[in-house]
Protein backbone atom coordinates (compact mmCIF):
# COMPACT_ATOMS: atom_id res chain seq x y z
CA UNK A 1 0.00 0.00 0.00
CA UNK A 2 2.30 2.54 -1.08
CA UNK A 3 -0.12 4.50 -2.70
CA UNK A 4 -2.51 4.55 0.64
CA UNK A 5 -5.11 7.74 0.54
CA UNK A 6 -6.31 6.67 3.82
CA UNK A 7 -5.38 5.17 7.16
CA UNK A 8 -8.10 4.81 9.95
CA UNK A 9 -6.52 4.29 13.11
CA UNK A 10 -8.70 1.98 15.74
CA UNK A 11 -7.24 2.04 19.70
CA UNK A 12 -8.84 -1.02 21.43
CA UNK A 13 -8.55 -2.80 24.67
CA UNK A 14 -10.02 -5.69 25.49
CA UNK A 15 -12.58 -5.35 22.52
CA UNK A 16 -12.77 -8.70 21.44
CA UNK A 17 -16.89 -8.77 21.68
CA UNK A 18 -17.73 -5.34 19.99
CA UNK A 19 -14.88 -6.48 16.69
CA UNK A 20 -17.29 -8.57 14.52
CA UNK A 21 -19.82 -5.25 15.03
CA UNK A 22 -16.77 -2.99 14.12
CA UNK A 23 -15.71 -4.94 10.93
CA UNK A 24 -19.05 -5.49 10.11
CA UNK A 25 -19.87 -1.35 9.50
CA UNK A 26 -16.53 -0.05 9.29
CA UNK A 27 -15.41 -1.98 5.99
CA UNK A 28 -18.25 -1.47 4.02
CA UNK A 29 -17.83 2.26 4.49
CA UNK A 30 -14.32 1.99 3.38
CA UNK A 31 -14.70 -0.08 0.09
CA UNK A 32 -17.49 2.71 -0.95
CA UNK A 33 -15.48 4.95 -0.48
CA UNK A 34 -13.41 3.96 -3.81
CA UNK A 35 -9.72 4.96 -2.37
CA UNK A 36 -6.86 2.82 -1.14
CA UNK A 37 -7.06 2.57 2.50
CA UNK A 38 -5.90 0.65 5.42
CA UNK A 39 -7.04 -0.02 8.86
CA UNK A 40 -4.54 0.36 11.62
CA UNK A 41 -5.92 -1.32 14.61
CA UNK A 42 -3.70 -0.63 17.22
CA UNK A 43 -4.12 -3.74 20.36
CA UNK A 44 -3.48 -1.59 23.49
CA UNK A 45 -2.12 -4.86 25.56
CA UNK A 46 -5.57 -6.23 25.59
CA UNK A 47 -6.07 -9.45 28.24
CA UNK A 48 -8.76 -10.82 26.24
CA UNK A 49 -9.11 -12.66 22.42
CA UNK A 50 -8.65 -8.63 20.86
CA UNK A 51 -5.73 -9.40 19.20
CA UNK A 52 -6.58 -12.91 17.68
CA UNK A 53 -9.64 -12.00 16.18
CA UNK A 54 -8.01 -9.16 14.79
CA UNK A 55 -5.49 -11.20 13.47
CA UNK A 56 -8.73 -13.14 12.37
CA UNK A 57 -10.33 -10.71 10.12
CA UNK A 58 -6.97 -9.79 8.84
CA UNK A 59 -6.93 -12.81 6.69
CA UNK A 60 -10.00 -12.29 4.87
CA UNK A 61 -9.48 -8.45 4.97
CA UNK A 62 -6.17 -7.34 3.75
CA UNK A 63 -6.74 -3.78 4.29
CA UNK A 64 -6.56 -4.70 8.02
CA UNK A 65 -3.38 -4.35 9.67
CA UNK A 66 -2.63 -4.91 13.41
CA UNK A 67 -0.18 -3.10 15.52
CA UNK A 68 0.39 -5.23 18.97
CA UNK A 69 1.95 -3.11 22.11
CA UNK A 70 4.11 -5.46 24.53
CA UNK A 71 1.82 -3.62 27.43
CA UNK A 72 -1.27 -1.55 28.48
CA UNK A 73 -0.11 1.79 27.74
CA UNK A 74 -3.30 3.74 27.55
CA UNK A 75 -5.65 4.95 24.98
CA UNK A 76 -3.47 8.29 23.82
CA UNK A 77 -0.32 5.96 23.80
CA UNK A 78 -2.10 3.49 21.85
CA UNK A 79 -3.23 6.50 19.45
CA UNK A 80 0.05 7.84 19.29
CA UNK A 81 1.46 4.49 18.17
CA UNK A 82 -1.27 4.51 14.96
CA UNK A 83 -0.90 7.75 13.86
CA UNK A 84 3.01 6.70 14.15
CA UNK A 85 2.40 4.21 12.03
CA UNK A 86 -0.13 5.27 9.86
CA UNK A 87 0.69 5.51 6.04
CA UNK A 88 -2.14 7.43 3.98
CA UNK A 89 -2.24 10.70 2.96
CA UNK A 90 -5.50 11.29 5.64
CA UNK A 91 -5.51 9.89 8.99
CA UNK A 92 -8.51 9.29 11.13
CA UNK A 93 -8.58 8.00 14.50
CA UNK A 94 -12.09 6.52 15.83
CA UNK A 95 -12.87 4.72 19.09
CA UNK A 96 -13.90 0.92 18.55
CA UNK A 97 -16.80 1.14 20.39
CA UNK A 98 -18.93 2.33 17.38
CA UNK A 99 -20.45 5.39 19.73
CA UNK A 100 -19.02 7.49 17.06
CA UNK A 101 -20.30 5.94 13.75
CA UNK A 102 -17.85 5.25 10.71
CA UNK A 103 -20.58 6.46 8.11
CA UNK A 104 -19.34 9.80 8.93
CA UNK A 105 -15.84 9.46 7.83
CA UNK A 106 -17.02 9.86 3.89
CA UNK A 107 -18.53 12.85 5.10
CA UNK A 108 -15.36 14.22 6.75
CA UNK A 109 -13.12 13.38 3.43
CA UNK A 110 -15.10 15.25 0.97
CA UNK A 111 -15.11 18.43 3.68
CA UNK A 112 -11.66 18.20 3.54
CA UNK A 113 -10.68 17.75 0.33
CA UNK A 114 -13.30 19.85 -1.07
CA UNK A 115 -12.24 22.30 1.03
CA UNK A 116 -8.68 22.19 1.70
CA UNK A 117 -8.81 21.72 4.92
CA UNK A 118 -6.41 19.48 7.04
CA UNK A 119 -8.76 18.71 10.28
CA UNK A 120 -11.87 17.84 10.48
CA UNK A 121 -13.25 17.36 13.76
CA UNK A 122 -16.32 14.95 14.34
CA UNK A 123 -18.72 16.97 16.70
CA UNK A 124 -21.20 15.15 18.74
CA UNK A 125 -24.90 17.44 18.34
CA UNK A 126 -26.35 14.88 20.05
CA UNK A 127 -25.49 12.49 23.07
CA UNK A 128 -29.01 11.39 24.21
CA UNK A 129 -27.34 8.45 24.47
CA UNK A 130 -25.19 8.95 27.43
CA UNK A 131 -25.93 8.96 30.68
CA UNK A 132 -26.68 12.02 32.70
CA UNK A 133 -23.87 11.82 34.78
CA UNK A 134 -21.87 11.42 31.67
CA UNK A 135 -23.15 13.94 29.38
CA UNK A 136 -22.99 16.88 32.42
CA UNK A 137 -19.18 15.84 33.19
CA UNK A 138 -18.17 15.79 29.79
CA UNK A 139 -20.04 19.44 29.17
CA UNK A 140 -18.08 20.42 32.41
CA UNK A 141 -14.94 19.16 30.93
CA UNK A 142 -15.48 21.07 27.68
CA UNK A 143 -16.13 24.67 29.26
CA UNK A 144 -13.00 24.40 31.36
CA UNK A 145 -10.55 23.57 28.45
CA UNK A 146 -12.33 26.27 26.52
CA UNK A 147 -11.49 28.40 29.41
CA UNK A 148 -7.76 27.33 30.00
CA UNK A 149 -6.62 26.56 26.76
CA UNK A 150 -8.54 28.96 24.44
CA UNK A 151 -11.91 29.22 22.48
CA UNK A 152 -10.07 27.06 19.41
CA UNK A 153 -11.12 24.23 21.26
CA UNK A 154 -14.43 22.44 19.72
CA UNK A 155 -16.85 21.81 22.08
CA UNK A 156 -18.02 18.04 22.22
CA UNK A 157 -15.25 16.46 19.95
CA UNK A 158 -13.30 13.45 21.34
CA UNK A 159 -10.66 11.82 19.16
CA UNK A 160 -12.90 11.25 16.42
CA UNK A 161 -11.03 13.00 13.50
CA UNK A 162 -9.59 13.63 9.91
CA UNK A 163 -5.81 14.87 10.10
CA UNK A 164 -3.79 15.36 6.79
CA UNK A 165 -0.22 14.23 5.90
CA UNK A 166 0.87 17.19 7.02
CA UNK A 167 -1.10 17.15 10.77
CA UNK A 168 0.03 13.78 11.36
CA UNK A 169 3.95 14.65 10.19
CA UNK A 170 3.61 17.73 12.75
CA UNK A 171 2.40 15.66 15.80
CA UNK A 172 5.16 13.13 15.37
CA UNK A 173 7.97 15.69 15.97
CA UNK A 174 6.17 16.72 19.03
CA UNK A 175 8.16 16.08 22.26
CA UNK A 176 4.91 15.52 24.07
CA UNK A 177 5.00 12.34 26.80
CA UNK A 178 1.41 12.54 27.63
CA UNK A 179 -0.54 13.83 24.40
CA UNK A 180 -3.97 14.74 24.71
CA UNK A 181 -5.52 14.93 20.87
CA UNK A 182 -8.49 17.23 21.43
CA UNK A 183 -6.33 19.84 22.50
CA UNK A 184 -3.44 19.14 20.98
CA UNK A 185 -4.31 19.23 17.62
CA UNK A 186 -6.55 22.83 17.74
CA UNK A 187 -3.40 24.40 19.52
CA UNK A 188 -1.79 23.93 16.04
CA UNK A 189 -3.94 26.20 13.76
CA UNK A 190 -4.13 24.37 10.74
CA UNK A 191 -7.60 24.95 8.81
CA UNK A 192 -10.39 22.91 10.59
CA UNK A 193 -13.97 22.45 9.78
CA UNK A 194 -16.81 19.92 12.38
CA UNK A 195 -19.43 17.43 10.83
CA UNK A 196 -21.80 16.85 13.21
CA UNK A 197 -23.27 13.55 14.20
CA UNK A 198 -25.28 11.72 17.17
CA UNK A 199 -23.50 9.54 19.15
CA UNK A 200 -25.13 6.14 19.58
CA UNK A 201 -24.61 3.50 22.34
CA UNK A 202 -21.59 1.11 22.77
CA UNK A 203 -21.92 -1.69 20.53
CA UNK A 204 -21.20 -4.34 22.45
CA UNK A 205 -18.60 -4.71 25.87
CA UNK A 206 -18.13 -2.60 28.58
CA UNK A 207 -16.54 1.11 28.97
CA UNK A 208 -13.18 1.46 28.81
CA UNK A 209 -13.16 4.80 30.40
CA UNK A 210 -14.42 5.02 34.20
CA UNK A 211 -14.86 8.09 36.24
CA UNK A 212 -11.28 7.59 37.39
CA UNK A 213 -9.72 8.00 33.61
CA UNK A 214 -11.88 10.55 32.69
CA UNK A 215 -10.66 12.49 35.80
CA UNK A 216 -6.61 11.46 34.64
CA UNK A 217 -7.43 12.96 31.56
CA UNK A 218 -9.15 16.22 32.81
CA UNK A 219 -5.61 16.44 35.07
CA UNK A 220 -3.53 15.89 32.36
CA UNK A 221 -5.36 18.03 29.89
CA UNK A 222 -5.09 20.59 32.72
CA UNK A 223 -1.52 19.95 33.44
CA UNK A 224 0.13 19.76 29.40
CA UNK A 225 -2.02 23.09 28.07
CA UNK A 226 -2.34 25.22 30.98
CA UNK A 227 -0.11 26.63 34.39
CA UNK A 228 -3.57 27.31 36.15
CA UNK A 229 -2.46 25.01 39.00
CA UNK A 230 0.51 26.73 39.57
CA UNK A 231 -1.59 29.79 39.57
CA UNK A 232 -4.07 28.29 42.01
CA UNK A 233 -1.24 27.93 44.22
CA UNK A 234 0.44 31.29 44.36
CA UNK A 235 -3.40 32.40 45.32
CA UNK A 236 -3.42 29.86 47.84
CA UNK A 237 -0.13 31.09 49.37
CA UNK A 238 -1.60 35.02 49.46
CA UNK A 239 -4.24 34.61 51.02
CA UNK A 240 -2.41 32.66 53.79
CA UNK A 241 -0.32 35.53 53.83
CA UNK A 242 -2.80 37.67 54.19
CA UNK A 243 -4.51 35.33 57.35
CA UNK A 244 -0.89 35.72 58.65
CA UNK A 245 -0.80 39.31 58.78
CA UNK A 246 -4.63 39.63 60.08
CA UNK A 247 -3.20 37.11 63.43
CA UNK A 248 -0.39 39.27 63.49
CA UNK A 249 -2.61 42.36 63.77
CA UNK A 250 -4.75 40.21 66.16
CA UNK A 251 -1.86 39.64 68.63
CA UNK A 252 -0.91 42.58 68.58
CA UNK A 253 -3.92 44.33 69.63
CA UNK A 254 -4.51 41.91 72.32
CA UNK A 255 -1.24 42.25 73.85
CA UNK A 256 -1.98 46.27 74.05
CA UNK A 257 -4.71 45.28 75.85
CA UNK A 258 -3.59 43.19 78.18
CA UNK A 259 -6.12 40.18 77.57
CA UNK A 260 -4.15 36.89 78.14
CA UNK A 261 -4.93 34.35 75.00
CA UNK A 262 -4.90 30.58 74.99
CA UNK A 263 -1.79 30.53 73.24
CA UNK A 264 -2.29 26.92 72.13
CA UNK A 265 -5.84 27.42 70.48
CA UNK A 266 -4.34 29.89 68.18
CA UNK A 267 -1.29 28.78 67.13
CA UNK A 268 -2.71 25.53 66.35
CA UNK A 269 -4.77 26.79 63.89
CA UNK A 270 -2.39 28.83 62.46
CA UNK A 271 -0.03 26.08 61.98
CA UNK A 272 -2.68 23.87 60.39
CA UNK A 273 -3.81 26.46 58.41
CA UNK A 274 -0.31 27.26 56.84
CA UNK A 275 0.50 23.81 56.83
CA UNK A 276 -2.49 22.58 54.58
CA UNK A 277 -1.48 25.38 52.02
CA UNK A 278 2.12 24.81 51.60
CA UNK A 279 1.00 21.11 51.55
CA UNK A 280 -1.25 22.00 48.28
CA UNK A 281 1.28 24.47 46.95
CA UNK A 282 4.24 21.22 47.12
CA UNK A 283 1.59 19.00 45.77
CA UNK A 284 1.04 21.35 42.70
CA UNK A 285 4.58 21.55 42.09
CA UNK A 286 5.41 18.48 42.68
CA UNK A 287 3.41 17.03 39.54
CA UNK A 288 4.94 19.78 37.49
CA UNK A 289 8.16 18.59 38.43
CA UNK A 290 7.45 15.46 37.73
CA UNK A 291 6.65 15.97 34.25
CA UNK A 292 9.55 17.15 33.87
CA UNK A 293 11.80 14.35 35.58
CA UNK A 294 9.81 12.10 32.85
CA UNK A 295 10.40 14.60 30.01
CA UNK A 296 14.54 13.73 31.12
CA UNK A 297 14.00 9.86 31.24
CA UNK A 298 12.76 10.18 27.46
CA UNK A 299 11.45 6.72 28.24
CA UNK A 300 9.10 5.42 25.67
CA UNK A 301 5.33 5.52 26.33
CA UNK A 302 5.01 2.37 24.49
CA UNK A 303 6.37 -0.55 22.53
CA UNK A 304 5.38 -2.66 19.46
CA UNK A 305 4.93 -5.92 19.83
CA UNK A 306 4.67 -6.70 16.00
CA UNK A 307 3.31 -4.84 13.13
CA UNK A 308 1.17 -7.47 10.75
CA UNK A 309 1.82 -4.71 7.75
CA UNK A 310 3.74 -6.96 4.82
CA UNK A 311 7.49 -5.30 4.88
CA UNK A 312 7.91 -4.35 8.08
CA UNK A 313 7.50 -7.70 10.02
CA UNK A 314 8.51 -10.51 8.52
CA UNK A 315 6.25 -14.07 9.37
CA UNK A 316 8.94 -15.49 11.25
CA UNK A 317 8.87 -12.14 13.53
CA UNK A 318 5.30 -12.81 13.36
CA UNK A 319 5.39 -16.40 14.68
CA UNK A 320 8.00 -15.58 17.45
CA UNK A 321 5.94 -13.13 19.21
CA UNK A 322 2.55 -14.56 20.62
CA UNK A 323 -0.03 -13.60 23.03
CA UNK A 324 1.01 -15.39 26.73
CA UNK A 325 -1.15 -18.41 27.09
CA UNK A 326 -2.34 -17.00 30.64
CA UNK A 327 -3.81 -14.07 29.24
CA UNK A 328 -5.28 -15.00 25.68
CA UNK A 329 -5.41 -18.39 23.11
CA UNK A 330 -2.17 -18.41 20.99
CA UNK A 331 -2.65 -16.65 17.54
CA UNK A 332 -3.98 -19.26 15.23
Amino acid sequence: MENTVLSVVVPMYDEEAVIPALVARLRPVLDGLGVDYEVVAVDDGSADRTANLLFEHGRTWPELRLVRLRRNSGHQAALTAGLQRARGDWVVSIDADLQDPPEAIAEMLRVAREQGLDVVYGVRSDRSTDSAFKRHTAGAYYRLMRRLVGGDVPAQAGDFRLLSRDVVEVLKKLPERAPVYRLLVPSLGFASAEVAYARERRAAGETKYPLRRMVALAWDSTANFSAAPLRIATWLGGLAFVACLALMVFGVVVWANGTVIPGWTSLFLAVLLLSAVQLICLGLLGEYVARIYRTVQDRPTFHIGFDSAAGEAGTDEVRSVEIPQQRAAALP
